[in-house]
């Protein structure tokens, strides 16, 4: 049992400065698991880990995708390690293999959540479900179901639903990313509305939108070059903008 900040801290450096240095990184294997089962951000953390004995040395997790799927709450766009988080899950579902119900499930937690997420993370995930669309063709049915999201008296969705298989996700619409091209933020609203075309086949980089943060967003939008609106058609003339007033005989503008 370790206190929850040496846990972290433990976890943070474990992929890259205590595994490759190890005889036998499968030694990790239940520490691992038992950090992934933990819940929140120890869990986030836990993926490196895990990523590399999976991957590497062969670990056999049966109910990982699972427990990944329930990591997928409001708190992944607002935590730390949120770009950690998302290359690790970008990864995970790249695989052309996975059954379509299971990466449709993933689709439609991501757009659920990012109903409150804030504008950053936003330009990040959008183009990130775009993505899996490219990879898994059979889920574009959340796009173009051709009686939804009109004709749908509710969502079948069960956003309640631990597991993915049973969540209905696939027999749902992906009304969250057409709410979105309603979005305050000019640049969501341009990102949410690429689903209303055809996606190329070419993947979009999300490397440079992961550690997207709500300063750069800003600083970017004030740097924008300002263009002149004219706001007044006709030349005012007095005080209250009336050319025969009493005040334009007694007062200027000057």
């Amino acid at each position: 049992q370790l206190p929850t900040g040496l846990y972290k801290k433990v976890l943070v450096i474990l992929h890259d400065s205590i595994l490759p240095y190890m005889n036998e990184p499968t030694l990790m294997i239940d520490f691992l698991t038992v950090a992934y089962g933990i819940g929140g951000a120890i869990s986030l953390l836990a993926l490196n880990g895990l990523f590399i004995l999976i991957h590497q040395h062969n670990l056999e997790y049966p109910d990982f995708y699972k427990k990944l799927y329930s990591l997928l709450d409001p708190s992944i766009y607002h935590v730390k390690y949120r770009a950690r988080f998302f290359h690790l899950v970008d990864l995970f579902l790249s695989s052309s293999h996975l059954p379509a119900y299971l990466v449709a499930a993933f689709i439609k937690r991501l757009s659920r959540l990012a109903l409150t997420a804030p504008p950053e993370a936003l330009l990040m995930v959008i183009p990130f479900i775009c993505n899996l669309f490219r990879r898994h063709p059979a889920c574009k049915v959340l796009v173009h179901r051709p009686n939804g999201p009109e004709d749908m008296s509710e969502d079948p969705y069960i956003m309640e639903e631990e597991d993915p298989s049973e969540s209905r996700a696939l027999e749902s619409s992906l009304w969250e990313i057409q709410a979105l091209q309603n979005h305050y933020h000019p640049d969501v609203a341009k990102a949410a509305a690429i689903l209303n075309q055809s996606l190329s086949e070419m993947e979009d980089d999300i490397s440079g939108l992961l550690e997207l943060s709500a300063y750069e967003l800003f600083d970017k939008e004030v740097k924008k070059k300002a263009v002149d609106v004219p706001l007044e058609f006709e030349q005012v003339q007095g005080l209250f903008g009336k050319k025969n007033d009493i005040f334009a005989e007694h007062f200027t503008l000057d």
